[in-house]
């Protein structure tokens, strides 16, 4: 089992809480433009704190008894079940009403990109692990520096369409977002589970604390592109009002 550094577990514990705590506050932000009101605004944000966690929690000590560490053909594979089922369980949470209405709330389209400006510390936490020799580098230099990419223009694309910018920039910015998570994923898959033989091995996928990653922020991350990308969906297809004529130049 691999134990990276302290300072190591710091960097990669400190980008996936602040991930879903940038969510929360994405949600209490548009809980109080939908007019929800500031208590109810903060019961939403901490119900969200309290189910994201609670599945970060669970999904640490699921791998601290290490069964996501295991092989195709031997067992459950776990980690899989997890990404999928937590994913699914974000999706249909963001249909409760309440939820649907903060996400739809004036300014909480530009918002729902500030949680990826955290993948960068994830990104940083992947090249440096390979770095000391732990992870192979088919995974972690795409998975790391796409992390990092996507993290760096992160608030580019929030501010882009604070001010108004252009709906098509952020959808090519979710686009990316979402190629890479689907490549470290799949990169993740074949290099953990041994389909694809390296050395280093990316066992340490599976373990404290890489594989809060993709079991627990890499869904997340997913959901919020989605989010995201049918929000900007609607707005490019809602017709714009008809310009007014020209009035009639005076003689």
């Amino acid at each position: 089992m691999y134990d990276p550094p302290g300072s190591l577990w710091a960097l990669t514990i400190t980008g996936i809480i602040a991930i879903p705590a940038a969510t929360c506050l994405v949600l209490y932000g548009g809980a109080v433009r939908a007019g929800r009101g500031r208590t109810r605004a903060a019961l939403l944000a901490g119900g969200a704190a309290a189910v994201l966690g609670s599945w970060f929690t669970a999904s640490a000590v699921i791998a601290g008894h290490g069964w996501y560490h295991a092989r195709l053909g031997h067992g459950i594979p776990w980690m899989p079940v997890a990404i999928v089922g937590f994913f699914g369980a974000l999706l249909a949470l963001s249909r409760i009403p309440v939820v649907r209405r903060a996400l739809a709330a004036p300014g909480t389209m530009s918002r729902l990109e500030l949680p990826h400006a955290f993948r960068a510390i994830e990104g940083t936490a992947f090249v440096a692990i390979m770095a000391l020799g732990h992870l192979p580098a088919l995974f972690a230099l795409p998975a790391g520096l796409g992390d990092i990419a996507a993290g760096l223009a992160a608030p580019l694309a929030a501010r882009s369409l604070a001010r108004g910018g252009s709906r098509r920039t952020a959808l090519w910015f979710n686009a990316f977002g979402m190629t890479d998570l689907i490549s470290a994923l799949t990169l993740g898959t074949l290099t953990g589970f041994q389909l694809v033989h390296v050395s280093p091995s990316g066992a340490p996928i599976s373990e404290l604390p890489l594989a809060l990653i993709p079991t627990a922020a890499v869904p997340l991350l997913f959901a919020l592109h989605i989010t995201s990308v049918s929000a900007l969906i609607r707005t490019l297809r809602t017709p714009r009002p008809a310009a007014a004529p020209l009035a009639a130049a005076t003689r």
